[in-house]
């Protein structure tokens, strides 16, 4: 019965407390104080003038390599028996064997890879409960509310009283160290505004349905306690990153927005999206802003271990500038390409799964937007253990065979044939409480 009683009291103080329950960690106010009360503006003018963006990663190439042992040593662990439930994910595997998970909530953040891996976002604050699903005014938005919690200065780890579904007036704008977790509920964003990280930092976002995104805007809108402010129209994006770093987006299930499912621009960087899964929509996922914004050159994202679902057109991603890990994803569904690109992005496929449509002209992976063949031919782009099915081909270029991108081939043969395995849990979980995730 002692189990069962903590578990008891813990619900109990939750629904008693105010949305805020003191976590054992203390925050470093001193970190994010420098982010609050500064405008957009200057931080928009801060981005064109730094020559380099204080999160870039000196050597992108040591990350890849760091997320490939992570991989293998995942695997091997599962294949010696060293996790019970394991899957070889290391994310997964990272939290998700621990049925007391609902009360080790923010061991979560220790689980990124990539270039998010850092991301920490509500760790070191409070937990806030979010009971109610409105959102009446938001310019002013009521206590037990997601708006209310996510405009907050201190971190927060955010979590969910029971399921709802929350339809936005506008643009839910988050202020930094902040992770929404809905674990545990059924969450949906869906049929209205949905969620934008603008020059933020530290964002972790976990376990939400998204979907049927509307544009909003030309209204005022919160983004801090002491700020609000003029919105212009939003387009419609499931997640819109911009000016941001230090972000993960995991096990999300996302569909059918007016633009981009998770578009990520203006100089973002730091960031892993992984273990999601896209459905329903034309153009899933845009990196990078113009060819024209060369701020974006700082630009390095993980894309790990998602499922690429049915009805989806192109943009898996569609990329600029940056540098882009795309690793164990799996590929079933697209109609036009899988991964296309403009202005000389460096593009590193590992160990997909790509299935080809059976349209006999949309089966390369592969698309050039509006760029000359002797322009893209000396792009980085590359495949290294890729899975290619149905007539699926990618079309490589630049310094494809140089021994300085070498993967060892038993890694890159191991992590195709296992694709399936690594994202069969991909988008929302169901997660119960004394339960395996």
């Amino acid at each position: 019965m002692a189990a069962p009683s903590l578990i008891a009291v813990f619900c109990l103080l939750i629904a008693l407390m105010s949305p805020f329950i003191d976590a054992s960690q203390s925050a470093d106010e001193a970190r994010f104080q420098s982010l609050k009360n500064s405008s957009m503006a200057n931080r928009l003018n801060d981005h064109h003038s730094e020559s380099k963006h204080e999160h870039a990663v000196d050597d992108p190439e040591a990350v890849a390599s760091m997320v490939d042992t992570i991989i293998r040593n995942a695997t091997e662990r599962r294949k010696l028996g060293f996790f019970s439930c394991g899957t070889g994910n290391p994310i997964d595997d990272c939290w998700r064997c621990d049925r007391n998970w609902q009360r080790h909530r923010k061991r979560l953040a220790n689980c990124a890879i990539g270039f998010g891996r850092n991301a920490v976002g509500g760790r070191d604050g409070r937990y806030y409960v979010v009971s109610d699903p409105g959102d009446d005014d938001p310019v002013n938005p009521r206590p037990g509310t997601l708006r209310h919690a996510v405009i907050q200065d201190q971190p927060l780890w955010i979590v969910f009283k029971r399921d709802m579904v929350i339809t936005l007036k506008q643009e839910l704008i988050m202020n930094s160290f902040k992770t929404i977790d809905a674990r545990g509920a059924n969450v949906h964003i869906a049929n209205g505004a949905c969620i934008t990280v603008q020059f933020v930092t530290n964002i972790i976002i976990h376990g939400l349905h998204i979907h049927d995104c509307k544009p909003t805007g030309n209204a005022m809108v919160r983004s801090s306690p002491s700020h609000y402010g003029w919105r212009t129209m939003a387009d419609g994006d499931g997640i819109s990153i911009f000016g941001s770093s230090h972000i993960w987006i995991d096990h999300n299930s996302l569909s059918n927005c007016a633009d981009g499912l998770i578009d990520a621009v203006i100089g973002s960087t730091a960031i892993t999206i992984s273990n999601n899964y896209f459905t329903h929509h034309n153009e899933v996922m845009l990196l990078g802003h113009s060819d024209s914004y060369t701020r974006d050159k700082a630009m390095q994202v993980t894309i790990a271990y998602n499922h690429f679902g049915e009805g989806l057109i192109q943009r898996m991603p569609r990329c600029r500038h940056g540098y882009f890990h795309v690793v164990n994803n799996d590929y079933t569904h697209w109609e036009m390409y899988a991964i296309g690109g403009s202005a000389a992005p460096t593009i590193n496929s590992q160990g997909n799964r790509y299935l080809a449509p059976t349209n006999r002209f949309a089966k390369e992976v592969t698309k050039r937007v509006e760029t000359a063949d002797g322009v893209w031919k000396h792009w980085n782009w590359r495949t290294e253990g890729d899975l290619m099915l149905n007539g699926a081909y990618f079309i490589a270029s630049g310094r494809v065979s140089s021994a300085s991108y070498a993967r060892a081939s038993s890694l890159a043969a191991k992590s195709s044939s296992l694709v399936g395995t690594l994202t069969s849990n991909a988008g929302v979980l169901s997660c119960r409480t004394g339960m395996q995730c």
